[in-house]
């Protein structure tokens, strides 16, 4: 469980990065789409580097 705690930034930029390319593909794309995906991805970045941070005192 503390693995996939862990990685739950990553599996957020994963899911804005299958939205934009089932977006592409199926050639369905509009603003909400992208908002929402990129939001997607801006978070989970914001996710994995707080929870991955290495504190060193």
């Amino acid at each position: 469980m503390n693995g996939l705690f862990k990685n739950l930034g990553l599996l957020f930029v994963v899911a804005g990065v299958i939205t934009l390319i089932v977006s592409a593909f199926s050639q369905h794309i509009n603003n909400a789409i992208l908002g929402g995906a990129l939001t997607s991805i801006i978070v989970g970045l914001l996710v994995y580097i707080l929870l991955n941070k290495q504190r060193k005192y």
